[in-house]
């Protein structure tokens, strides 16, 4: 089958869907599924773009309204993870997943499904070190920041995630997985982006949970976002066991959603032509959900999961054969995913705008539907049940500040990483000013091409919707070669850089970008 992927969509649904439709009229291509890797911006009304971390000016309603209310239906089915411009209030009320509009469905904080017996999974946000052993806590209204906390990844998903065993096709992350850029074309990613040099020779750009999850995962394509630049990668996975085949993953980073931009490709899966066309749950993904469920944490403090090292009575919550039996029979071995999507906020009326409407903490149906079918617990639930009793103890307000301290890291325990960045700290003169949050980084777009000396090995799965010859930029035949230095780059020692160490003195450059949130400042004369 054929699946659509796309980048930072930014709200921007109608312009990926009409190029869909003129890629169907100009060359016969239907896809059959799209997929989004992030800021997709499910924006349904003034109260939600309160709820986005980006400047005011850059709030801008956008079209996905459209599809929320039923004026318009998306014309493929389309799925997404969420990444760290998002209407974060409407995400939240889905964190097991769920449908945010008809025939739009979003994955929640992490999660897996199937479609056409394509297995595909997501997490959800960008990496934090200062939040990522924290739970689940934020709820709406946002505070300066929680409005960015929210949609940092935390520790327990990619713990969920290490879990499964079964393989996976395709898997999505907003950011980049760590040290992946070493298996694609770097020469020219760093001649195209000079200030990337400094995050790829210190080896700290990108996600080291993603790289986690890659390693561990192995899934035929990876693919990602964030940083506006599309990439191509090919990673050989080194064997674990005598037993287990060699693996490969295929990487590609997406451009954003730009008129005349090269953000959409159209990759070639290999399905099973007897499934449905339905969205379907997974099974190992639901009993695992099912497995960690005592583990759910919504507190601010920040603690370590379940692991091998003697502390713990069990660190493995990997589903077994039987577990996975009985969620087939409580499904009746129906695995569809019902198309239950409810409105729970007011839609947008550009007739009738309200600049003042308040974003509000929302059960969603949906979300209770899934805990009570599968005796998971409600996360917002509990959330809302601490706050109440901790209002009854009149402590919460204190409680949030004193953690709100601790979320700079003077009173944690060390990060299981050693640098937050998901992206860049280097100077980027075209980067806008993201107050308090000097770690987003979005940055101006371009596309990296081939460069002669590496011939595209799979260019028949990636075919550029554009035409672009030669979009995908391969290094298959240098796999051996990318392996033995990954594993060198693995065995160097974890250290944390500090600011000192960077030759900035302490001083922590925050990002510029204009050209991220709106496609207008790119393209008008100054």
């Amino acid at each position: 089958m054929k699946v659509a992927v796309a980048g930072c969509c930014h709200g921007a649904l109608e312009k990926m869907y009409e190029t869909l439709e003129l890629l169907q009229r100009r060359h016969n291509v239907r896809p059959d599924l799209l997929l989004c890797c992030g800021d997709f911006q499910a924006v349904r009304n003034e109260a939600d773009l309160r709820c986005m971390a980006v400047p005011a000016k850059y709030r801008h309603m956008e079209s996905f309204y459209r599809y929320y209310s039923g004026e318009k239906k998306a014309p493929v089915l389309t799925v997404f993870i969420g990444g760290n411009h998002e209407a974060s209030n409407h995400l939240q009320e889905l964190p097991y997943g769920g449908w945010v509009a008809p025939n739009i469905y979003y994955l929640g904080y992490a999660g897996v499904v199937r479609f056409r017996g394509v297995r595909i999974g997501g997490i959800s946000g960008i990496f934090k070190s200062h939040d990522y052993r924290k739970g689940h806590f934020e709820c709406p209204p946002y505070n300066q920041q929680t409005i960015r906390s929210a949609y940092h990844v935390r520790n327990i998903e990619v713990f969920k995630l290490k879990q499964l065993k079964r393989p996976i096709d395709i898997f999505m992350s907003h950011d980049w997985p760590r040290s992946i850029y070493h298996y694609g074309n770097k020469q020219q990613l760093l001649k195209m982006k000079s200030f990337f040099r400094q995050e790829v020779e210190s080896n700290t750009l990108g996600s080291p949970a993603a790289s986690e999850l890659l390693h561990h995962l192995k899934p035929t394509y990876w693919f990602s976002a964030h940083l506006h630049v599309k990439f191509a990668a090919f990673m050989q996975h080194q064997a674990t066991s005598k037993e287990e085949l060699p693996k490969a993953t295929k990487f590609l980073a997406l451009d954003k959603c730009l008129p005349h931009r090269d953000f959409l490709q159209i990759v070639d899966i290999e399905h099973d032509p007897t499934a449905g066309d339905s969205l379907e749950y997974d099974a190992e993904w639901i009993a695992v959900l099912k497995a960690t469920n005592s583990l759910v944490n919504v507190t601010q403090s920040s603690w370590n999961l379940p692991e091998n090292n003697g502390l713990h009575a069990r660190w493995d919550y990997s589903a077994t054969e039987e577990a996975i039996k009985e969620v087939l029979e409580e499904l009746n071995h129906n695995l569809q995913i019902p198309c239950n999507f409810t409105l729970t906020a007011a839609c947008y009326d550009p007739s009738k705008p309200q600049k003042h409407m308040q974003p509000v903490h929302t059960i969603n149906p949906q979300t209770t539907e899934f805990c009570a079918q599968f005796g998971l617990t409600d996360i917002n639930a509990r959330i809302q049940q601490a706050k109440e009793e901790s209002s009854v103890r009149g402590g919460y307000e204190e409680d949030e500040e004193e953690e709100e301290m601790d979320s700079t890291g003077s009173a944690e325990e060390p990060s299981d990483y050693n640098t937050d960045n998901s992206g860049l700290s280097s100077i980027n003169p075209d980067e806008i000013l993201l107050d308090e949050e000097g770690g987003d980084e979005d940055l101006s777009t371009c596309s990296v091409d081939p460069s002669p000396d590496h011939p595209p090995d799979f260019s028949a799965s990636f075919s550029d919707i554009r035409i672009m010859p030669d979009s995908m930029v391969e290094l298959e035949r240098a796999g051996e070669s990318k392996q033995v230095e990954e594993k060198s780059l693995n065995e160097r020692p974890l250290k944390r850089v500090g600011g000192n160490e960077n030759g900035n003195s302490g001083i922590k450059i925050k990002r510029r970008n204009q050209a991220i949130y709106a496609a207008e400042d790119e393209d008008k004369p100054e």
